[in-house]
């Protein structure tokens, strides 16, 4: 059965000017940011983030995954969702020895990935892993899924299942309240799905995922 564990308690938390995003929003600036191409990484902040570069802000988040999996050298893991491959070369990091490898829709991104992640980064869907049954020890997929509709979403969950044999984590964006669901509706641009917890819990049960799991809530 799923847990919940919080695995990026150590994220600095990102400044949001949610009201202007608000203004900014409509369906052209949508679009656009689901392309997850230059606009949405390096561009404007109303498309996406406004500029994503690496500032070692996922280093403590790669030694909380590293200790909570209790992951070793040698071990292999995946980065569902990787964009650029920060935390791919931060668990490399601190774990040295580690072979950790991602997977993004974003060719972009890979292509303008980290220095160190070179050569490890795959361009694919998270619904379609191309990797044998079991061939990771820990599989990982941080506000990614969310932006799959429901049923390619379901079927993501258990491909990442098929991976990790249940040493996985995922984290999707939620809320627990109107307020919060308001929040949310005004800022993100990329998801497609999404649900108070107890909606991801019965989704998580009907697509048999068994890894841990975790929130991404704003405001």
């Amino acid at each position: 059965m799923s847990a919940e564990v919080n695995l990026l308690a150590r994220l600095p938390v990102s400044k949001r000017n949610i009201e202007k995003r608000k203004e900014a929003k409509d369906p052209e600036v949508v679009r656009i940011a689901r392309e997850f191409g230059e606009t949405f990484f390096d561009g404007p902040r109303d498309y996406g983030y406004g500029g994503y570069g690496y500032d070692g802000r996922w280093r403590p988040v790669a030694e909380d995954i590293v200790a909570h999996f209790g992951l070793k050298p040698g071990e292999r893991v995946l980065d569902v969702g990787c964009a650029k491959g920060f935390l791919v070369a931060d668990l490399m990091a601190v774990c040295p020895g580690l072979e950790v490898f991602g997977l993004d829709i974003s060719d972009y991104a890979v292509r303008h990935c980290h220095p160190d992640v070179i050569g490890r980064l795959h361009v694919g869907s998270a619904d379609d892993l191309p990797f044998p049954d079991a061939s990771f020890d820990c599989v990982l997929s941080i506000n990614t899924l969310h932006n799959l509709p429901r049923p390619r979403l379901i079927t993501a969950l258990r491909e990442i299942d098929r991976l990790s044999g249940a040493r996985s984590f995922v984290q999707v964006d939620s809320y627990h309240d109107a307020r919060q669901k308001e929040i949310f509706e005004s800022w993100v641009l990329t998801a497609e799905f999404h649900d108070y917890p107890s909606g991801w819990l019965a989704l998580f049960a009907e697509a048999g995922y068994r890894g841990d799991h975790a929130w991404t809530v704003i405001g």
